[in-house]
């Protein structure tokens, strides 16, 4: 086992952690990605990395199973050749011989798509949270419905992701602005807006507010029996609240806030956003990660092509 190899990933690590600025999760990730790798190789020094050992490497993730028999996937596979690649980049950068990062290639996988939520269901899910309660004048409407009626219109007005949505204070948000800066991933800020409707709740769910939590989303307990208000929903809560709006607007596909969030895109660009805004507002930092929406932009092509293009071939037919 060599511990100069174990020191310089922990060296790698803090280097993740202080000059990158990357998120604890991140840093846990690629240091289980380097663990395995180093374990597979036996502590191998960086010298001693090759082509060869490479390629054997991807041969055994392609083929290894974990307990209930299950194969990685090809993107799960490309994270643990990324974190190894970021870590020879790591050593070139301290002139320490190793493998040049850019001879590991990784696997093509499949085209992504995403999920998104049609029309008629994303006005059935911002609903349900009213259902079986009349709205009237608010009265005995409870505040946890304010608060999760609140929570989908943010989701849907500012396409946030769910982390950052948890994340937020009373204080970031001003009402009376319409905007609000929010620090995404890598600690970068950018700009999202809020809709008329997601203003209108969110100011009535706090005014309703009596605690002195500085949370956005407090976690309000709902029999009353204990008055814990100053913690503020985690990701995990807000995750659950979206999945109960679901089952309860009836929409029999998985829904989770980052379905919201691909909502938010697909709407932008059926209405004739440019995907560089879309990217801006959704905070990705490659332009690459925003082409997974093009799928969309091709059902527009679809609609151009059969009102322009198909319908003088049907005219032509009925002359």
């Amino acid at each position: 086992m060599s511990q100069r190899t174990k020191d310089l990933i922990r060296d790698f690590l803090e280097y993740l952690e202080i000059e990158r600025n990357r998120s604890v999760r991140t840093v846990r990730n690629y240091d289980f990605y380097l663990q395995r790798f180093f374990d597979w190789a036996e502590w191998i020094k960086p010298e001693g990395i090759t082509p060869e050992l490479i390629r054997k490497y991807r041969l055994w993730l392609n083929r290894f199973r974990d307990t209930q028999g299950e194969t990685l996937k090809k993107n799960t596979q490309n994270y643990h050749l990324i974190a190894l690649r970021a870590f020879l980049k790591y050593l070139a950068k301290r002139d320490i011989k190793t493998l040049a990062p850019e001879k590991i290639e990784l696997a093509r996988t499949p085209e992504r798509t995403v999920e998104f939520l049609e029309a008629n269901e994303l006005e059935r899910l911002l609903e349900a949270p009213f259902f079986g309660t009349p709205k009237g004048d608010g009265e005995g409407i409870s505040l946890i419905v304010y608060r999760d009626k609140a929570i989908l219109e943010m989701l849907f007005s500012t396409g946030l992701r769910v982390s950052e949505l948890a994340g937020l204070t009373k204080e970031m948000v001003n009402l009376k602005r319409e905007e609000f800066t929010v620090r995404g991933k890598g600690d970068k800020p950018r700009v999202v807006f809020l809709s008329n409707q997601a203003r209108y709740w969110l100011g009535e769910y706090l005014k309703r507010r009596g605690d002195l939590s500085p949370y956005l989303f407090a976690s309000h307990d709902r029999a009353g029996k204990k008055r814990d208000d100053s913690r503020g929903l985690t990701a995990r809560s807000i995750q659950r609240i979206v999945e109960k709006y679901a089952r309860a607007a009836g929409i029999t596909k998985r829904i989770t806030p980052h379905t919201i969030r691909h909502t938010f895109a697909t709407d932008l660009l059926r209405n004739g956003a440019d995907i560089r805004s879309v990217q801006a507002m959704l905070g990705h930092s490659s332009i690459t990660t925003t082409q997974i929406y093009t799928h969309i932009t091709d059902q527009r092509l679809r609609e151009v092509y059969e009102s322009f293009h198909a319908k003088r071939r049907k005219r032509d037919s009925d002359g």
